[in-house]
């Protein structure tokens, strides 16, 4: 009942939506199989345990842990049959659609016990011999020569789950020996690391078709450029509390949030309020962004106090430079963007980049690189293969798509290591027949 409490009072709306639909598939079962638990403790390996344990009893179902980004997740759904060459038993998956980020979010909101070597860098814990510390955590002091790992839940893309779980290696990063993973060495791990962001879009006239967003996609191609990857994008009312709910939410699951829209002296510009609001701080003057606005609008400003000076107290950093009317607003991992259009947003991103080289306020990345195949195999035909090539090459953006109904299926490779996409391509081509895929030539 605690874990119960827990959920109903957490803020998180995904979290719960996932633990009930986890809890409808255990009712499911318990209703369709009615047993009486008991606690049966068997020291074995699982395929033996299962064995004799569906000897001694007459067991119909058990549930399993498994997710869907699991090696053994592939084609099964919430109620399964046990696979060919296993004792025959009824698999049920209540978290088969959470990810990684659900796990974590689930355990940290419910205080539920877990293995302390998660906090000690590893995300996956196998056996001794083919499990080690995922290098994506590795920090590193350098005032003290300290080193360390940063704790499972803080790793940013959980497709990299499993980066410590494969044939250890000779290398060693943070005084631990690390891992070949999938044929991604420890080097290129840090390389190919992944920063990832989220950009929030405030507008009413957005939602109502009114006004559309053009901001959006040139945002997520200028983060792209610079080797950060875009998890999730989304628009919201001008409303304080909806722009404090998201900022809240994807602050502290990415590393850097950029919101646009609401900023100014109108009722409905919400935007530097609701980020307040999702930090927990108030509006403050701010008396030298206010002489930036007073130089900018001067006579316009009436009254004895601009409004659109009050920024959040004690987070605020001002960006400045000197092709900027205004400097740009950064609370912490939150760069708010007053863009209007694409030209403004070129220039401040521009902007932004230059300072990012001077000052570091960004960090860019390896950039992406990518190759397109097209096809005209169905999607059933690939479906399976297709899916089975993303855990074999999880380093890898793949993606697919038709430009048009009955065209062609186009498979996209992205990745920062161009050895990889050839190699993620060779394993698909490997899998039909000579001739089944052409590459698409860019324009």
């Amino acid at each position: 009942m605690e874990i119960d409490k827990a959920i109903r009072e957490c803020d998180d709306r995904r979290l719960k939506t996932k633990y009930n639909n986890a809890v409808y598939v255990i009712q499911r079962a318990l209703a369709l199989y009615a047993y009486g638990l008991q606690l049966d403790i068997i020291r074995t390996d699982f395929k033996s345990g299962l064995e004799a344990l569906l000897k001694a009893k007459p067991i119909r179902a058990i549930f399993l842990g498994v997710r869907i980004g699991d090696p053994t997740a592939i084609g099964q759904e919430q109620f399964s049959p046990s696979s060919i060459g296993w004792p025959p038993f009824m698999r049920v998956n209540p978290i088969l659609d959470w990810s990684y980020r659900d796990v974590w979010a689930f355990i940290l909101t419910c205080k539920v016990q877990y293995c302390s070597l998660y906090d000690q860098g590893y995300t996956s814990i196998g056996s001794i011999y083919d499990t080690v510390p995922n290098s994506l955590l590795c920090i590193s002091d350098s005032s003290s020569s300290k080193e360390g790992f940063r704790p499972a839940y803080l790793l940013s893309d959980g497709r990299l789950e499993r980066a410590g779980r494969a044939k250890k290696s000779s290398a060693s990063v943070c005084g631990h020996k690390t891992a070949l993973s999938n044929g991604l060495d420890s080097v290129n791990l840090q390389k190919n690391s992944l920063l990832t962001a989220s950009t929030i879009a405030v507008g009413d006239e957005i939602l109502l078709g009114t006004v559309e967003d053009q901001l959006r996609p040139l945002l997520c191609r200028k983060l792209h450029s610079i080797g950060w990857s875009v998890t999730h994008t989304a628009i919201v009312q001008n409303d304080v509390d909806s722009v404090a709910e998201e900022v809240e939410r994807w602050k502290s699951n990415n590393d850097m949030v950029f919101i646009y829209g609401g900023v100014g002296p109108l009722h409905s510009d919400v935007t530097l309020a609701g980020v307040a609001k999702a930090f927990g701080v108030r509006l403050a003057p701010d008396e030298e962004f206010e002489e930036y606005l007073r130089h900018l609008i001067g006579d316009h400003c009436t009254g004895d106090r601009n409004e659109m000076a009050q920024l959040p107290e004690g987070i605020t950093e001002l960006l400045h430079h000197e092709k900027l009317p205004v400097p740009l607003i950064k609370c912490q991992n939150v760069i708010i963007l007053n863009a209007t259009n694409v030209t403004e947003l070129e220039k401040q991103w521009e902007c932004l980049i230059e300072l990012t080289r001077s000052t570091g306020v960004l960090a860019l990345m390896e950039q992406y690189v990518s190759k397109c195949l097209k096809t005209d195999l169905s999607d059933v035909e690939i479906a399976q293969p297709l899916m089975k090539l993303c855990l074999e090459f999880p380093d890898l953006q793949i993606g697919s798509y038709r430009e048009s109904r009955y065209g062609p299926l186009i498979i996209s490779f992205k990745g920062k290591d161009p050895a990889r996409i050839e190699s993620g391509v060779g394993a698909l081509c490997k899998k039909f027949k000579a001739g089944a895929f052409s590459e698409v030539v860019s324009s």
